[in-house]
């Protein structure tokens, strides 16, 4: 039977069952699509790295004898929306059939459920055997549950996938190493010169110019450093492995001026194109792992197991269970727009300097910079987490509603009113101050509570507290700051409050 199979440009699998025999019958479409460039604006370099990996898994598999139509973003041929291509290749095939695999995204899923419905031949919508889990695995974990706790989802995990597991019990004793894992680096331990490849990618540049998409952030033309070939990425995993991984846990959650990326792996992209598995990820891992236990410690491994086999797999089950609500809640009533110094990284605050400066010019960012701080900004500002979902959608090259949305409309924005994070991830400039360098060369001083000098965090942070008391006011986890609010004067209630609706009525100030 005459079979057209669309493959999107994050379901780069290279290993799927699809690709294990060769059929004539068989032709696959992938596109550059205008629908994709546009519905958001994106970081160039993410959009870079998208078509260069697309480009790529086409290579490779023609090579091994599939037939392959590809759809560049300047091809004349290209429809440029999903519908109209499928409609279009599936009468030039004279395919019989047509077949996808289940895409990540709702508006996806929703957009080829509705093109399916419209074909006059025969459709079919497998998995992407890229996850651990299918997509309502969460949802039927926690069935009849009140509280979604990741920390149960994990160790169940841990148990069916018998990863890092002895007898039903944690290997080590523990199930969480998350304690260890907040050290602060100050210079040493030595971080390794990162796994050197560049690529001149001036060629796609001048296509995307040509097309007229509209992006933003930076990119060195002849330096893009990015993985975005099957034998890159497992490249940049033997490199995780073998350099950093021995001090990863360590320093997962610390910050540094002179240190974009410390030890952390930078698989993302790799793993959410699913051109590398969290499968192999974890398997190569461990495997490292049990080959040097004399050098390793286990809470180096089990942070990062933690972070793919619970956090990534939890957070795909949050977004299939809650949409498409989810992506609309805005529990906490914030409406304020997102300051210009986010798509300039123009601010005095040192912190966000680095933390946005690094995003605008890497299309990167870890956890830390941005939960604790670029979110952490956001939601003392009170911003719109329209605007901040659209922000971190685009700048990050990583960055596919699935996991973005969750992240940052639950844990980071507390949007969700605490489906994801039982409390808001929100701090003063003490935390900051804590796991970084940057308050030392900042203009204002983390120390100071009141003046012009003053940290904004400082204000920002007890005001926040203030405004959303009564929303607040039965977490049992923000009793003890909610005590020390009551305790505070009115004067200085007054002042907070001052200063803080002066700080976020002049945002590109600060």
């Amino acid at each position: 039977m005459k079979t057209l199979r669309l493959v999107l440009g994050d379901q780069l699998n290279y290993n799927h069952s699809w690709f294990n025999e060769v059929d004539d019958d068989v032709t696959y479409i992938m596109a550059e699509m205008r629908q994709e460039t546009d519905y958001v604006k994106h970081h160039i370099q993410k959009v870079v790295a998208f078509f260069l990996a697309m480009r790529s898994f086409k290579e490779h598999l023609t090579e091994i004898g599939h037939n392959f139509i590809y759809l560049k973003i300047g091809s004349t041929e290209n429809p440029q929306e999903l519908g109209k291509i499928i409609e279009q290749y599936c009468q030039a095939t004279n395919a019989e059939q047509f077949e996808y695999q289940l895409p990540d995204e709702y508006r996806l899923d929703q957009q080829l459920k509705g093109i399916s419905n419209t074909l006059e031949i025969e459709t079919k919508a497998v998995d992407t055997e890229h996850f651990y889990t299918s997509r309502y695995a969460l949802k039927n974990f926690f069935s009849g549950k009140k509280q979604l706790v990741m920390e149960s989802f994990y160790r169940m995990m841990r148990k069916k996938h018998d990863i890092m597991v002895v007898n039903g019990q944690p290997e080590g004793g523990k199930w969480n190493y998350d304690k260890s894992n907040r050290k602060k680096w100050n210079g040493k331990p030595e971080i390794p010169h990162e796994s050197g490849f560049r690529k001149d990618v001036s060629a796609i540049l001048d296509e995307i110019h040509k097309a007229d998409i509209i992006t933003f952030g930076e990119i060195e033309p002849k330096q893009f450093s990015w993985p975005v070939t099957r034998l890159d990425c497992l490249s940049v995993l033997n490199y995780f492995c073998q350099e950093l991984l021995t001090h990863f846990g360590d320093y997962q959650d610390a910050l540094h001026t002179e240190e974009k990326f410390l030890f952390h792996s930078r698989l993302s992209f790799a793993m959410n194109s699913k051109i590398l598995s969290p499968k192999e990820v974890i398997t190569k891992v461990l495997d490292h792992y049990y080959q040097h236990t004399d050098a390793i410690d286990i809470s180096q491994v089990e942070g990062f197991v933690r972070q793919i086999l619970g956090w990534r797999e939890y957070m795909r089950g949050i977004y299939w269970k809650e949409m498409p609500n989810y992506s609309n809640l805005n529990k906490l009533e914030n409406h304020n727009k997102l300051p210009e110094f986010f798509w300039s990284g123009n601010t005095k605050m040192n912190c966000l300097k680095h933390a946005i400066g690094q995003s605008l010019t890497d299309a990167y960012a870890h956890h830390i910079q941005r939960l604790m701080i670029i979110g952490n900004f956001a939601l003392l500002t009170q911003i719109d987490p329209d605007e901040v979902d659209r922000w971190y959608l685009g700048v990050y090259i990583d960055a596919i509603e699935w996991v973005e949305i969750t992240n940052t409309r639950g844990m980071s924005q507390f949007a969700d009113g605490g489906i994801v994070a039982t409390k808001p991830y929100v701090s003063s400039a003490n935390y900051i101050n804590k796991m970084s360098n940057y308050c030392s060369s900042c203009h204002y001083k983390h120390t100071l509570k009141k003046g012009d000098n003053a940290c904004p965090f400082n204000v920002l942070y007890w005001n926040f507290l203030d405004e959303k008391k009564e929303y607040f006011k039965n977490n049992q986890r923000m009793s003890m700051m909610m005590s020390l609010l009551d305790k505070k004067d009115s004067s200085e209630i007054n002042y907070i409050r001052t200063k803080s609706r002066e700080i976020i009525e002049n945002l590109d100030k600060v």
